[in-house]
């Protein structure tokens, strides 16, 4: 059932009517969402999404797919097909335009218009065809039907990918609350008829896998809310995603209702917005909304802010008024709420920031303290309800942990599904459906693309490991000046730290037998700067690794004189 990467080679040539499925991103991590569907020479693309980095890629700004596999065969790709308006589904859609900027997007009004404003600020005009539920398109060889579901994002959409080979459903991001906001459900009637129709492969969300039960409903959390800010003294700071648009309605509902006045902090945030509000998802109570540089007309007690922030990016809003690196200054008797849960792998991140705002006196009011947030996907009893009414042949966990990916394999097992019809797989491993079956074809090196400042795909694992060195060992710079003919040391070594506790006085300790060894291998008729380098290197290493008991960079320079 399990199909790790290392072992497996490249994947041979397609069979006649088969089914290529090639996810690029999404397994084994939560974000970098990325599937490619191949048939009968074409491509279909299932959403592009980034990754946000963690504390172990210093620098990092995004996280992209690997487009490598398909970065020969863009000509093949027929549409890139965005199941919602989240960043780990759209982010990555301005860097895929980059290499091919005609190709077509299909998605839902709202995930559209979130798409090409990103896309306006990357200069790109996209080409776009927006859909609706229910709605059937022919994409190249992949006949579409689209299917509305629930998620923590208004104009969420499953897709149906019918091709002579079988029949695929990707769910995308989803869960089944009775009571949604908007009025608009799963569309488990869809479900069900397609599942009468047969279902060959069903791709699904794994987020909530290991949560028992079904997910609470977005509507009762509205008197948590409710409550939040009865009992707020002065200023209310709400952290949220800037792409959901339920949790700032229930914000903007509760402020108006307590004679609130709201501002929108951070550039994302007042962009996605100002988008939901023009198209009708965001309905913003009449004179509620105000502008940022209003506030100080205001009293505290009055006043409501909504920013970014909630998983503890170290430039968000929040992390920044955390640290007083914002002009907001929070303090005692404000009131801080995280409206969000804690994207796996972000808790350091997030804890950090609740420590430095309750530091300052704010009261910090969060999931893990209140019930102020409910998840966007389906809990463990929600897709054994899908599993049971959709009766899939065969079962492709994705979005998520492979601890996710795992216990949404069992749940398919559990309804019925044959185990050796589940296929558990990381990114770039291609499951071939042949024949009404599924079996791993092989895999394609797939790796992390980093976007580091202005460059893609430029930084890689060595430098990260530079910079994590420099961040937790410091370094130690050593200068020698040698007399190109006789070896001679003429001045030097001048050694210099960053990073360390203790004085630089304890580097004359290694400054005898540095000199030696240069002294050695000069005599031993060693010029070649690189090879005296590396003897610098290696005695300093060694020292430093047995004295200070550290692991230091070591930038050693010979300059010949």
């Amino acid at each position: 059932m399990i199909h790790p990467h290392p072992d497996l080679r490249l994947p041979g040539p397609l069979a006649e009517a088969a089914v290529r499925v090639i996810p690029l991103g999404g397994l084994g991590e939560i974000g970098r969402n990325m599937m490619v569907i191949e048939h009968a020479g074409q491509l279909l693309v299932i959403d592009c999404g980034v990754l946000f980095p963690d504390e172990h890629q210093p620098g990092i700004d995004l996280i992209l797919p690997d487009f490598s596999p398909i970065i020969e065969r863009l000509d093949d790709i027929q549409a890139v097909v965005l199941t919602h308006g989240h960043e780990d589904h759209i982010g990555g859609v301005p860097y895929l335009l980059r290499h091919k900027p005609d190709l077509p997007l299909v998605g839902s009004q709202l995930t559209l218009a979130l798409v090409e404003a990103k896309l306006r600020e990357h200069r790109i005009t996209p080409y776009t065809l927006t859909v609706t539920e229910g709605q059937r398109e022919r994409l190249g060889v992949f006949d579409c039907e689209f299917v509305a579901v629930n998620h923590s994002i208004p104009d969420a959409l499953a897709v149906a990918v019918r091709t002579s080979g079988g029949t695929l459903l990707h769910t995308g991001d989803f869960k089944m609350d009775q009571l949604p906001l908007d009025g608009r459900l799963t569309d488990l009637r869809a479900f069900a008829r397609l599942g009468e129709e047969g279902v060959d492969l069903f791709i699904t969300d794994s987020t909530n896998a290991e949560v028992p039960g079904f997910v609470t409903p977005e509507r009762d959390i509205a008197s948590a809310i409710d409550k939040v800010f009865r009992h707020a003294e002065r200023r209310v700071i709400v952290a949220c995603f800037s792409s959901h648009v339920h949790r700032v309605q229930q914000v903007l509902d509760a402020a108006h209702k307590s004679g609130r006045k709201v501002a929108m902090v951070g550039r994302s945030m007042i962009r996605n917005m100002g988008i939901a509000a023009d198209l009708g998802y965001l309905h913003v109570p009449a004179g509620t909304l105000v502008d940022f540089k209003q506030l100080g007309d205001l009293p505290d007690d009055k006043i409501v802010l909504i920013c970014t922030g909630s998983q503890g990016e170290p430039m968000a809003a929040l992390s920044r008024m955390a640290n007083r690196e914002h002009p907001i200054d929070v303090g005692p008797a404000d009131t801080v709420l995280l409206a969000s849960s804690l994207i796996p792998g972000n808790e350091n991140a997030v804890y950090r920031v609740i420590n430095g705002l309750m530091r300052l006196g704010a009261h910090v009011v969060h999931k893990g303290n209140a019930k102020v947030h409910v998840s966007g996907h389906a809990a463990a009893g929600e897709l054994l309800y899908c599993y049971n009414i959709v009766r899939p042949r065969n079962v492709m966990p994705v979005h998520g942990e492979w601890r996710h990916l795992v216990a949404n394999a069992e749940l398919a097992i559990a309804s019925g599904v044959p185990r050796d019809h589940v296929v558990v797989v990381e990114d770039g491993v291609a499951v071939d459906l042949v024949a009404g079956r599924v079996r791993v074809a092989g895999a394609f090196d797939c790796g992390y693309v980093y976007v580091d400042g202005s460059s893609v795909g430029e930084a890689d694992e060595a430098l990260l490991k530079d910079r994590r060195t420099l961040r937790d060992e410091g370094f130690i710079s050593i200068v020698v000046v040698i007399d190109s003919v006789t070896g001679k040391i003429l001045a030097g070594p001048t050694i210099s730290a960053r990073g360390f506790a203790p004085d630089a006085e304890i580097f004359e300790e290694v400054r005898p037998a540095l000199e030696k060894a240069l002294l050695d291998a000069t005599a031993a008729g060693v010029r070649d700067v690189y090879e005296l380098q590396q003897i610098i290197r290696r005695q300093v290493g060694s020292w430093v690794g047995r004295k200070i008991r550290r692991r230091p960079m070591i930038l050693p320079t010979v300059i010949e004189a």
